[in-house]
């Protein structure tokens, strides 16, 4: 039994997904096939319509970095994801699981099943992440919280 002052153990550290199969083209292959699903999703799709007018190219090279970032590790995204989401308004936290559900079945339909696990646990820890981000709050300080009120909160995990 550990007490209380004991110091928390940090999660191990994430290392770049060594694969044969999976380099910066098939990680463009992938961006594109997902947000082609998302673009005919009928919730999510006119979320990324609204926010992203005209040309796609620019945002899916701009995911392909993120996601060579996340998953090689090559630190080839320089961008700030928070405030980007944060500018969308029609977001509900109940989007992150239809995101999740056509990120899965994408890696699923591409990937091998143990290149799709690591892709889908880092989805799950980067939408997780953006959750908290966007939606959690902590009631003002010196102001006790409704215990009827969800503020404080934490979105539902996935």
């Amino acid at each position: 039994m550990r007490s209380r002052d004991a110091t928390p153990v940090p999660p191990p550290i994430e290392r770049a997904l060594v694969h044969p199969q999976v380099d910066r083209v098939f990680i463009g292959r992938l961006v594109r096939e997902f947000y082609g699903r998302v673009r005919h999703d009928a919730r999510l799709g006119p979320i990324f319509a609204e926010a992203i007018q005209g040309d796609w190219e620019p945002h899916l090279e701009k995911m392909t970095d993120f996601w060579c970032a996340v998953i090689l590790k090559d630190g080839s995204y320089q961008g700030r994801p928070v405030p980007a989401h944060l500018k969308l308004k029609t977001v509900v936290p109940e989007d992150f699981a239809v995101w999740l559900g056509i990120f899965q079945e994408t890696v699923d339909d591409l990937c091998e099943p143990e290149v799709a696990t690591v892709f889908v646990e880092r989805a799950q820890r980067i939408a997780r992440s953006l959750q908290l981000a966007m939606f959690f709050r902590l009631p003002a300080a010196g102001i006790e919280a409704d215990r009827s009120s969800k503020a404080g909160e934490l979105p539902p995990a996935r």
